[in-house]
């Protein structure tokens, strides 16, 4: 039966109206796939030597171990925004002879075949391989395989369970955070601890049975959970469901163009692609640490002035870049009444500026590393205000890919076109470049204080700068209408 149902899967992949962009997605993401399995064989191989080298006085199995728990943590947060979960359409298989149980038992097992679940092995097969060339026992290293393998499907089944439940996310998330910052903090060393627990599983191999289990268990939790909703009339069924209803009266005090203001803040809220984006925006946040605190790399480096306007800037990317196509669904039927486009847009452009002054709040804490840090990314906070705030709105009206709020966010590339591409070039490049010009001519103070200034003249324009985005609007409105009724643009 299991041959039947894989059979299914192949020929609607093969039979679907978008199968050429399919192909060339999935080609991509294979080129790419394969790359990052390369890298993480040669991780594996390299990894003891690595680590023989760094903590000559440390057994590197028990150093890996120390940070296992990073990747775990890593590896449940990109399944829950990457995994695409195995889905069947099962409302024909129930008319048909075919025992549930059996449907559930392929469901769950062909997500054991998920890339996130190859991804530690290509890192530890290599470097069991390596503890066995150097004399380490055989049946150590085994169990310890086995038992990092249970870990990982264990994670992969936990991955089910939040991927349904944003409370237990945000649970989990919670958890994390606070777990790292006891760490971090050296309030309780949890590194050291779990490295030993995970260490355990090399030293008793009798301990393997313990994940093991914890894999079985969350496989059959997931079974149960999937058995008793697996039924033709509850999947007939309409759902009736009392809604969650947010006024959001306090977006009124922005007067004709709250209603849109209200609109865009409920589809972020209730589709996973557009809250996968403010999720992604708030991360980025923690990318910064990585460029702060590299060696050579001073506050008043260029390399600042790019993380200034990467990390107040990264939500007007990711979402901006998108205008209008996130309404795409409805806009033919918003541009025949009688609304007015400028307040649309502005709307769009209240929304996106909201997001930059709560970026640049969100990284007032790096002052630690220099009051030039906070004067940078102020600045930088001002030119993405009036210079790159306009600029992305006006790329909107180039936008005619539509996007179906309702599909995963994983591999999901509608809306994405050389737009996006090459908006990219002038929101990153341009204020570096700039910065770079008056920074060698003149000085750095003065180089930055350009970059605070044009950022101020873009929001003086910025009624003048909506009017001419306007009439590009309505220029290309009905382009934009008949590409957005695309259904597989």
């Amino acid at each position: 039966m299991f041959k039947h149902f894989l059979n299914l899967k192949i020929k609607s992949f093969f039979r679907a109206s978008a199968l050429g962009k399919s192909l060339i997605i999935k080609t991509v993401m294979i080129f790419f796939g394969v790359y990052l399995l390369l890298v993480m064989v040669g991780l594996g191989v390299f990894l003891y030597t690595l680590l023989k080298t760094e903590f000559p006085n440390v057994d590197p199995v028990l150093k890996v171990n120390e940070y296992i728990m990073y990747w775990l943590f890593i590896e449940l947060l990109l399944r829950y925004f990457l995994q695409k979960l195995p889905v069947m359409n099962v409302k024909p298989l129930l008319m048909l002879p075919i025992k549930k149980s059996v449907i559930t038992h392929f469901v769950l097992s062909s997500s054991i075949f998920s890339i996130y679940n190859f991804l530690a092995l290509f890192v530890c097969i290599p470097f069991c391989v390596v503890l066995l060339f150097k004399g380490y026992p055989a049946l150590h290293v085994i169990s310890w395989f086995f038992g990092i393998l249970g870990i990982i499907i264990t994670t992969n089944y936990i991955n089910f369970i939040i991927n349904k439940s944003d409370k237990m996310l945000a649970l989990i998330v919670f958890f994390i955070a606070a777990l790292y910052s006891l760490s971090y903090l050296e309030i309780f060393p949890l590194r050291q601890y779990l490295g030993k627990l995970f260490y355990g599983l090399y030293q008793y191999p009798i301990l393997v049975l313990v994940p093991i289990l914890t894999a079985i268990g969350a496989y059959y939790v997931n079974y149960n959970f999937l058995c008793k909703r697996i039924f033709l009339d509850q999947s007939l069924e309409e759902t009736t469901k009392e809604a969650e209803v947010s006024e959001l009266l306090w977006t009124k005090k922005f007067g004709d163009i709250a209603p849109f203001l209200q609109l865009d803040l409920k589809m972020i809220w209730r589709n996973k692609r557009t809250k996968t984006q403010v999720f992604i925006s708030f991360a980025m946040l923690f990318y910064a640490l990585y460029f702060y605190t590299m060696d050579g790399v001073g506050p008043t480096s260029t390399v600042i002035v790019f993380v200034g306007i990467f990390i107040t800037g990264i939500f007007m990317s990711n979402f901006g870049q998108f205008i209008p196509a996130w309404d795409s669904t409805y806009y033919s039927m918003m541009m025949a009444q009688n609304i007015p486009l400028r307040k649309y847009i502005a709307s769009k452009a209240l929304l996106i500026s909201a997001s930059i002054v709560a970026m640049f709040l969100f990284a007032i804490p790096y002052v630690y590393f220099g009051w030039q840090v906070l004067v940078i990314n102020f600045c930088c906070a001002l030119y993405n205000l009036g210079v790159n705030t306009p600029l992305i709105l006006a790329s909107g009206a180039l936008n005619k890919k539509r996007i179906d709020l309702d599909k995963s966010a994983f591999a999901n590339m509608q809306g994405a076109g050389a737009v996006q591409f090459l908006i990219v070039l002038p929101l990153f490049g341009m204020p570096i470049l700039i910065f770079l010009l008056f920074k060698l001519v003149l000085s750095f103070n003065l180089a930055i204080a350009v970059i605070g200034l044009l950022g101020i003249i873009g929001i003086s324009f910025k009624n003048q700068l909506l009017d001419v985005i306007t009439k590009r609007y309505q220029q290309n409105k009905y382009e934009m209408i008949a590409g957005f009724k695309e259904e597989n643009s």
